[in-house]
């Protein structure tokens, strides 16, 4: 069943348009009232800036490397995350002016991963995004990055929406993948496309000859892109943030011959503890140089 609906969200089918025509009705109704909380929310400002980065689309669209690669051009940043699919609640702070506090199951994977990818950056996670915006004040931060923010109506921040390459449908939940009518992207400062505004590079230390893609993200299909030409014998998805079990990924791996794991990098923070030979898909984006000045400029 998610299979079916993943593909009716990401690359719908014939077959996928009259589920898609019973459940649109439910579109028009979730969709208005999220307009109608988007208008009639009044925002809280607060006196330090803060820069959103977020989507439409639910699952993945390049915010985590985004962030990543945004929060390098700056100093006293702190990233705040909802931490989807960590194993606490509440706030927990992740790292300290890059200094790692938690582990992953209590951060999440994405969170962690931008912890350790950013010395210089702090990361919060918090179901209350305010909380953690004002523990972020407190401490000191000059800039506070807020991932997937945009439907975070209630905080004035300069929103940058980022939009996948393609997308075959664009109605709201549950008929297609959208958080909101399409036209809300008007809402947001600047919206990037990929492939046009930023691009990802995926790059890989060393690829062996028999590799078993294992990952856990959202839409994993979009990863056959990036994969090598040769190598991967086949490939294992779970559910988007799930945790992997070492001894399952083994009988996988003997199962298709494989000798080696290759997993993303949002994957790669969950497999530290594994004895398992892995390769990992190193992402990195590239930032329109615009994009950099019209911050400085709002932060100014």
């Amino acid at each position: 069943m998610r299979n079916f609906f993943e593909q009716m969200f990401f690359a719908p089918k014939w077959y996928h348009y009259l589920p898609i025509a019973f459940l649109s009705p439910l579109s028009v109704i979730y969709g208005s009232f999220m307009f109608i909380r988007r208008v009639t929310t009044p925002k809280t400002r607060y006196p330090v800036p803060i820069i959103s980065v977020g989507n439409l689309q639910v699952g993945g669209s390049g915010k985590t490397p985004f962030i990543i690669a945004l929060a390098s051009y700056y100093k006293d940043v702190t990233i705040i995350s909802r931490g989807y699919g960590r194993k606490s609640s509440g706030l927990v702070v992740v790292s300290s002016n890059g200094k790692l506090v938690t582990d992953v199951k209590m951060s999440g994977d994405e969170p962690m991963l931008m912890a350790e990818a950013l010395p210089n950056a702090s990361v919060i996670v918090s179901e209350k995004r305010e909380t953690a915006i004002e523990l972020a004040i407190k401490n000191g931060a000059n800039l506070i990055l807020l991932d997937d923010g945009f439907n975070r109506v209630n905080i004035e921040k300069y929103e940058i929406l980022l939009e996948p390459q393609n997308m075959p449908n664009i109605l709201p939940f549950p008929a297609g993948p959208l958080r909101e009518f399409y036209p809300t992207k008007r809402f947001a400062n600047v919206v990037l496309k990929e492939g046009r505004e930023f691009k990802r590079i995926v790059s890989f230390e060393k690829v062996s000859k028999s590799m078993l893609l294992v990952t856990a993200i959202s839409n994993p299909k979009r990863l056959d892109a990036f994969l090598p030409k040769v190598g991967v014998v086949g490939k294992v998805y779970l559910e988007d943030h799930a945790y992997f079990d070492e001894e399952q990924i083994k009988k996988q791996m003997h199962t298709y011959g494989a000798t080696t794991l290759l997993v993303t990098q949002k994957d790669a923070v969950k497999m530290k503890d594994f004895s398992l030979p892995i390769v990992v898909m190193e992402l990195k984006i590239e930032i329109d140089k615009q994009l950099l000045k019209d911050i400085d400029s709002y932060m100014l």
